[in-house]
Parts: C-alpha cells; structure tokens; sequence
C-alpha cells in the first residue's frame, strides 16, 4: 500500500491511497484541473481511481470531486447527510455512480479495508478514513476540533498518519480574524492545535516506525517549521523523541509528497 498527500490546507485537500490493485482519493478539495496536475507529479492518472472517499461538504474538500466523477465515470463514496449536503455544490452524480459509506463501517476492496469513523467538525456529518492492508495500516485524520478516545481508538497504531496540525494557538489569537471565526477554529467543532494533535499522537502512536504527516496547516496562523518545532517538543514531554521510530514530515497546499509505502 502506498500513499501521497496530494494537497492539504484551506485552499484544498486531497490524499491519495493505492495498492496493486485499487487506488483511491480521500477528498478532492482543488479544481478537476488542478487535481489532474496534481497526479501527473505523481505519475498517477485520475481516470485510473477506485473511488473518491468524501469527508466532509466543505468546499475546500469537494471542490473537483463532481468533474471527476463525472469525466472519469469514478465511484463516489459519502455518507447520507454528506451526499445530501454535498450535493447542489458538486452538480449531478449519476446514480450508478453514488454510494453510501455509512458512518463507522468497513468496506473491502480487494485487500484493503477502509473502515471510516466519525471526527467533530462544523460539518453535518463529518468522518474520516483509516486504511488497513495485511498488518500495515494509513491513518487519515483532519478538520476536527479534538481526537476523542473513541477516535485515538480506531487510529491507534497506524504505521502511517494524515494527521491534522492547524494551527499555533498564540498566533491565532494575535491573527486579524474576527472573533467568530478564532472561537470557531478553536471551539471543539474546529480544528486541533499543533499542541493538541501531538498530545493525541503521543496516545496513538506505538513503538515501532510511524510516519506522521503534519497536515492542514493554517496558511495565516501555523508555519512549517513552527509545527514540527512544536509536535516535536510535546512529543518529547511524553516521552516521544521524533526521530527514534517517529518521524515528521511536511505537506503543502500545492506540492505532493513523494508516493511512498505504508
């Protein structure tokens, strides 16, 4: 199994998840042009998907999910509330091409299991995905206001984490953002802090090689630098040094990482 974080942050979210035999898309949050550039730096094609895999109605989520879908004929897989949601902002799906993931399943797909699971986030009904293949497993958790234990229970031991670090608490409250939107961003329907996403890595990760990529990055209150700097030094507060069998890795808003395995 190996994966790519195609795109992550405000402007749009994407990861993509393949193996020999299936390959799939956690989101499709930039334009359907955009998101074709996207695989080409990859040396992947759109037209070879599985299925996109909806989180969430944001824009920021969904943005090229309709193209896609409909210039490549791919699945599309959401919950009820999100199809409903998603809906009068992606256009027509045809039917035969719109399934249901219900909240907290498992669907199969040749050798991958992908089980979803529910996050809190300002969305009508909002989850997120793990992968599991053999004993190697991909965590994929974003745009969620805290990790509850029910969470850090179905994302425990990943080999491989998407994990959301949005954002530095002191710069968020110095930001110009209205206050409104600093209590939504921290409220527990928000996003979790850098501080905060290490705290729930230290309870989820175990003692063998993790890969945790940093992602969902405020373009205005986070930095890269500060993120690793941050996640790393809470981590060590746990006992956790990055580097022994953690490792930490960038995303960008427009640059892929590298395909790598799981």
């Amino acid at each position: 199994m190996r994966f790519s974080v195609l795109a992550s942050g405000s402007t749009g979210n994407a990861v993509y998840v393949e193996n020999e035999t299936h390959s799939f898309i956690v989101d499709a949050g930039l334009s359907g042009k955009r998101m074709e550039e996207l695989f080409t730096k990859i040396d992947r094609e759109a037209k070879e998907l599985s299925g996109i895999l909806v989180t969430h109605e944001h824009s920021d989520h969904i943005k090229g999910v309709g193209i896609l879908a409909r210039r490549y004929k791919v699945p599309v897989f959401a919950n009820k509330k999100t199809w409903d949601a998603m809906l009068p902002s992606i256009g027509e799906i045809p039917l035969e091409q719109r399934f249901h993931f219900d909240m907290e399943a498992v669907k199969t797909f040749g050798s991958i299991d992908i089980q979803s699971f529910g996050v809190s986030h300002d969305a009508v009904d909002p989850m997120f995905y793990t992968f599991n293949e053999g004993d190697r497993k991909l965590a994929v958790i974003t745009d969620t206001g805290y990790v509850s234990d029910r969470m850090k229970g179905i994302i425990n031991c990943a080999d491989a984490y998407v994990f959301e670090s949005n954002h530095d608490v002191s710069m968020l409250q110095m930001c110009g953002y209205p206050w409104s939107t600093k209590r939504r961003i921290l409220s527990d329907v928000g996003h979790v802090s850098n501080e905060d996403a290490a705290i729930a890595m230290s309870e989820v990760v175990a003692e063998k090689p993790t890969q945790i990529y940093l992602s969902h990055l405020s373009k205005d209150n986070n930095m890269k630098d500060l993120a690793r700097m941050s996640v790393s030094q809470t981590l060590k507060s746990q006992d956790i040094i990055v580097g022994e069998y953690v490792h930490l890795h960038d995303t960008d808003a427009a640059i892929p990482t590298p395909l790598v395995e799981v």
